[in-house]
């Protein structure tokens, strides 16, 4: 056949072949954040003045750094004062007792590791309940382990909770993984998490507040599994926690959020076992997830820091509002 002939067409040129739109929907922080600040501008204009909010740096770590300078620049931004007290830890525990009792101190923040031991614990206690941004206080922890949500019987002030493990939830809100046709507490009823991280500081607190809310959470560490839940049904009042002979490639497979907080440039996630459509949200400062993360989950948030530090703010606002109820 001539290619002359009118009735031959000939083939189309190939074009190279274009992957299918991504699936994964990217949230980042910075959009929930801006949500959540309406809430606390609003206030901020009932309470009429900037309160000051006293950070204490006695380490070298980066991290710490970072965050101390975020939250420097987003008090300085949305109308509150900040104050980073860089301090040899040596004399961080007389620091701390004398911000406990200067009355224009309204929050208090200690940016850890300070010795890196039991030590930090302590610290960690040292400031005053009423001036404790973090929500880290005895009197905090206690009531967020046993599930009790007000610090008196007349349920006029809110107990505080750590901020970083609320801005998860905050974020978990944001997407939709809570059910708000559900009645509040429950919301989580019927949701698998896996969260990759057991610290004291987030890890831990952030498997009860999950399942507090309802959630079966499978808490990951180099030691090994242990599940928080409320039973079946979510029959109990707060969680309980069991060890678990399971392992990663057992629990990750049937969660339908992932959350990751490994401090280490070395470590990556294993994507491949993640359920299709898993919500996978990282709150370390080194970058957990692969980029391939976007081939399996549905909603993917690389980093919180700034839904953290507006919690932050958040935070300091209900400290004021609860001295004010104690008072009255």
């Amino acid at each position: 056949m001539s290619d002359k002939n009118p009735s031959f067409t000939p083939p189309p040129t190939e074009r190279p072949s274009t992957p299918p739109p991504a699936s994964c929907k990217v949230v980042l922080a910075g959009g929930i954040a801006k949500n959540l600040m309406g809430e606390v501008q609003t206030g901020l204009q009932k309470l009429g003045r900037k309160p000051l909010l006293v950070g204490f740096l006695a380490n070298t770590d980066p991290a710490a750094k970072m965050y101390a300078d975020w939250t420097g620049k987003t008090c300085s931004e949305n109308g509150f004062e900040f104050e980073l007290r860089t301090i040899d830890k040596d004399n961080l525990e007389d620091a701390i007792l004398n911000a406990n009792t200067d009355d224009s101190v309204d929050g208090i923040i200690i940016y850890f590791p300070v010795f890196n031991n039991r030590q930090d614990s302590y610290l960690q206690q040292l400031t005053a309940p009423e001036k404790d941004v973090e929500g880290l206080s005895h009197k905090y922890l206690f009531n967020m382990y046993q599930n009790i949500r007000f610090l008196d019987a007349a349920k006029t002030q809110k107990s505080l909770l750590p901020c970083t493990p609320l801005a998860i939830v905050k974020i978990l809100e944001h997407v939709g993984v809570y059910n708000s046709v559900l009645p509040y507490g429950n919301r989580l009823f019927g949701r698998t998490v896996t969260i990759v991280n057991r610290s004291e500081i987030v890890g831990r607190p952030l498997a009860a507040l999950l399942a507090n809310d309802g959630a079966d959470v499978w808490s990951v560490d180099i030691t090994g599994i242990q599940r928080f839940t409320r039973g079946e049904g979510i029959r109990r009042r707060m969680h309980n926690v069991q060890d678990s002979d399971k392992k990663l490639e057992d629990v990750v497979p049937m969660s339908d959020v992932v959350i990751t907080g490994v401090p280490s440039p070395n470590y990556k996630f294993p994507t491949e076992l993640l359920k299709d459509g898993a919500v996978c949200i990282n709150f370390s400062s080194e970058k957990n997830f692969g980029p391939e993360v976007k081939e399996r989950a549905s909603i993917y948030v690389p980093a919180i820091g700034k839904v953290t530090i507006t919690i932050l703010m958040r935070n300091i606002l209900r400290l004021i509002e609860n001295r004010k109820a104690a008072q009255a």
